[in-house]
This record gives C-alpha cells, structure tokens and sequence, in this order.
C-alpha cells in the first residue's frame, strides 16, 4: 500500500524515461531485424555449431559456478578467523573484476609459457600442455568469476536464516550434514532457479573471456561470431543471423527464470558465524575456502606481478596509453553518472507508484540488457549510425557511454530500488505528517538513507565501464580506444608486456573504485547529518 505523498512529476519522468530506454532498444531492435529483413547474400557462420557451443559452455558453468558457490557459502557462513570481512568482500568484488584481466591471469599461470608449465619443465622436464585455451580455459575463467559471485549471493541467504532455527537445530545436536539437509539447503534452494539463470545469462554472453581463451573456432560462441562478422569479415548477414538467435534465447531464458524467486541484493558486510560444526567439517571448509581463494586471487595476483614491472614504465612512455586512460576514465565518470540520473529517475517514479502493474512497467526497461547483451546492443549502434550516414567515429562516444550505462542500469535499480521501497513503506506517513515537497523528501530523507547506495551504485557503473570490451570493439579506433580495447589489440600484436601492464592498471583501478567510491559517499553523508 502507497504511504508517500502523491508524486506525479517523479511518476512521470520515470513514465518518460521507461518510454526512451524501450524506444532505444526497439529501434536497437528494428534496426537488426529490418537488416535481417533486407539482408540477401549468404553467410558462411554456422549458427547450430555456435549455438550448440555457446548453449555448452554456459550449461556447464552454471552447474560448476551453483556448486562451488554453494561450498564456499557454507564454508563461509561456518568459519571464524581474522580478515574473515576481507575474504568475503573480495568474493564480492568479483562482479565488477574485469573478465579479460581474468583471463589473462590464467594466460600467465596456466598458458604454455605460465607459471605451471615453466614449474613442470624446471622439476620434471616436460610440459603440461596449455590449458588456459580452449573449453578449460572458458570454464574455469566463468567459474572464477560467477562462482564466487554465487558465493556471496548464497552466503547472504544463509545469513538470513533466523536465529530462533539455528538455536533449535544446536539444541537437537544437528551434525553438519542434517544441518545442511535441514537448514541451509532449504534456505539456499529458492534463490538457486534465479541465479543459475543469471549465471546462465552471463556466461552465454561473455565475450572477453572467449575472445581471449577460445583459442579458436571450435570453441567460438554467439557474442564472439557476432564481433568476428562485423569487424573481421564485415559479414552482416551473419551477424544480424547471429544476433536475432542471441536474442531469441536471451528472451527464452528470462521468461523461464521470470517466474523463479527473485535473487538478493547483496549489500554491506555478512554476518558472523554463529555456529561451529565438527572438526571433520571444520577442515574441510577450510579446504574448500583454502582452494577457493587461491583459485580466485592467483590469476589477479599474477596480473600484478607481471604487470607491475618494467613493462610498466614502457607503457607510461606511449602517449597511446595516456589517451587510452584519459578516454577510459571519461567514459566510466559519463556511464557511471548517467547510470546515476537514470536509475535515480526510475526507482524514485517506481517507489511512487502505488500501482503494481505502473511498477511493473517503470523497472522492465531497466533490464533489457538481459535480453539484448553488449556486442547485440553494438551491433544495433552500429546498424542505426551507418543507416542515419553517419560516421562510427564520429558517433563512437556517444554511443558507448549510452550503451555503457545500459549495461549497469540492471545492477544500479538493483542496489537503488530495495532502500527507496523501504522508505516508501517506513517513512511515508512521516513524509505525510510534514508536508514535505518532492525535493525536500528527497534531500532530507531518502538521499541521506542512500548515500552508499549511491557510491556503490556509481561504483558498479564506473568498474564496469572500465573492463568492458563488448561495446568498444565495435565502435574503437586508433584514435578512439579505451584500456580493455588497447590492451586486446596489445596481445594482438603479441606484445604481452605491454598487455600485463595494462591489465594491471585496470585491475588496480577497479579495486580502488570499487572499495573508495562507496566509503567516500558514506562518509560525505557522514559529514552532512
């Protein structure tokens, strides 16, 4: 039931804006679908084989990533030692690490002149081939990331689960494993449907990650045919081909999943353990947190280690680089602060709405990213530029700061919309009772009650502008490219020094970002009561 004061200019805004974001992306939309339509010619991709692939890679990684989320919460969720907060945020952190540092790092420990191989050659004379490509490679890269972020997500489910059960369950003597049965498998199941289907979603979109360890056409998959038609053999039958099947299974998968309990937002610390299991089970959660974290830090450790080095004062000595960092820095502050405007705009309309279904139809704009991923919405930029005669670089800013912001626009109403519902159903009588104006209610209640929010918002927009490479790769030039696309383009031309200094920058930059922009706009807030 709506608590606050009627707010028709907050309804109508978000009202226009939903109307925009939908208008973008149908002509997103009609625009591959009138290429498709006056498309003649054919095309050599092989749409089965890339389906079949994408549909493989993205089956097993979810069913990996659910597993090892699953262990590594209930390891988390049991154990106590100091720097517990320190581990948990760094699984956190696994949202926003960019996909190509990550592979990279595996390039570095399990490539065929990494880490591994160089060990097995010192000790054993023979080499244990090269791992890091191919179907391995893919997986074990989307499990490092999605794993853990299914981590976080189920530790905050069993974190939930109330005390009043645990203090049942100790009084009946529970052992790990009827606990698990009784307590923690229940509470963790409803959320599992939604996220494997998130994960699901990401993985059959992942672009960085099979461009970089693919390591050939035989583990190719939708978003990568989709790059390698366009901007390789300007084949846009095939790519137009490519993104209606893309698209077609995207929508599939939201429909099945629409229908699954909503997944937690994930915010602030987790909660300590308040339960102690056997010593049996105690080692093996520490086993499985050992294993997990050296799983999840050593690909990001090696980035530094061979980024940080001489290498690195090469790089700062390319004016390239300087223009790459300026231009990456620029596109992630204007993403990160229209992701801003936007979500701020539709979840103030939405928590004003006392209509379910006007609630409904303010926030479904928000996720079309779910539906028309990175390299699709490019492909559509790029079909509704060259229709329009206008030059791709000349519209390259533009149109990847839009795209940028489209693309963390889930994850901005995601962290926004959750406090602003709360203070609609807590604080609405309150607002009532003073008479507060929009801008008032807004300045003294709900901005004050957001301030994190906000920085972990502005966070999340700005890290995942500065590691993508999806939207760029269509849309970069010489003279218009950013840190991800100059680093592709650096192992390109095999200049593998140079690619580990730049992955080491982007790593260090998104750390520090992720971590800083949310206390900074905590304390602001601080400062401001």
């Amino acid at each position: 039931m709506l608590t606050l004061p009627h707010r028709p200019t907050r309804i109508a805004i978000s009202a226009a804006l939903a109307v925009a974001i939908a208008g973008l992306i149908a002509a997103v939309l009609w625009a591959i679908f009138s290429a498709a339509t006056d498309a003649s010619g054919s095309s050599r991709v092989d749409i089965p084989h890339l389906l079949r692939m994408t549909a493989i890679q993205a089956g097993l990684t979810t069913i990996l990533s659910l597993t090892v989320g699953m262990a590594l919460a209930w390891a988390l969720n049991r154990l106590r030692f100091p720097g517990r907060d320190l581990v948990v945020g760094l699984f956190a952190a696994a949202i926003v690490t960019p996909g190509m540092v990550v592979a990279f790092g595996l390039l570095s420990i399990w490539g065929r002149n990494g880490w591994i191989n160089q060990a097995s050659e010192t000790l054993f004379g023979f080499s244990i081939g090269n791992p890091a490509f191919g179907l391995s490679g893919i997986l074990l890269a989307h499990v490092i990331l999605d794993g853990a972020f299914a981590a976080r997500i189920l530790l905050a489910r069993l974190d939930a689960i109330p005390q009043s059960k645990l203090k049942v369950g100790q009084s009946l003597a529970l052992s790990a494993t009827q606990r698990f049965r009784l307590i923690d498998w229940p509470a963790m199941r409803t959320s599992l449907p939604g996220l494997g289907a998130i994960i699901f979603l990401l993985a059959f979109t992942s672009f960085p990650i099979v461009l970089l360890l693919g390591g050939g056409p035989a583990n190719q998959t939708l978003e990568v045919a989709i790059y390698s038609a366009v901007r390789l053999d300007f084949d846009l039958v095939g790519a137009v081909r490519l993104a209606l099947t893309q698209i077609g299974v995207c929508a599939l998968v939201i429909l099945l999943a629409s229908s699954t309990t909503p997944v937690v937002s994930v915010q602030g610390r987790s909660l300590p353990p308040t339960w102690r299991d056997g010593f049996g089970a105690r080692v093996l959660q520490g086993l499985i947190l050992a294993l997990a974290t050296v799983g999840f830090a050593l690909p990001l450790v090696s980035v530094l280690i061979d980024g940080l080095g001489f290498g690195l004062l090469r790089v700062f000595a390319q004016a390239t680089f300087w223009w790459a960092l300026g231009t990456s820095l620029i596109i992630g502050s204007a993403s990160a602060g229209l992701t801003l405007v936007l979500a701020l705009a539709l979840t103030l309309g939405r928590a004003a709405s006392g209509s379910r279904a006007a609630r409904t139809l303010l926030g479904t704009p928000s996720f079309a990213y779910l539906a028309v991923p990175a390299v699709v919405l490019s492909l559509g930029f790029f079909l509704i530029v060259r229709n329009l005669g206008v030059a791709p670089a000349q519209a390259a800013p533009v149109v990847v700061i839009i795209a940028n912001s489209l693309l963390a626009l889930p994850f901005a109403v995601a962290t926004l919309g959750p406090p602003l519902d709360a203070v609609a159903r807590s604080r609405g009588k309150l607002i009532r009772s003073l008479g507060l104006s929009g801008w008032q209610q807004f300045r003294l209640v709900e901005y004050p009650l957001l301030g994190k929010d906000i920085g972990l918002m502005l966070a999340l927009a700005f890290c995942f502008s500065l590691g993508d490479l999806g939207v760029i790769a269509l849309f970069g030039t010489q003279d218009f490219q950013t840190l991800p696309l100059m680093m592709f383009r650096a192992l390109g031309a095999y200049r593998n020094n140079d690619a580990a200094a730049i992955a080491a920058i982007l790593l260090v930059g998104t750390i520090v970002a992720f971590v800083a922009l949310p206390r900074l706009f905590e304390r602001l807030d601080h400062a401001s009561r």
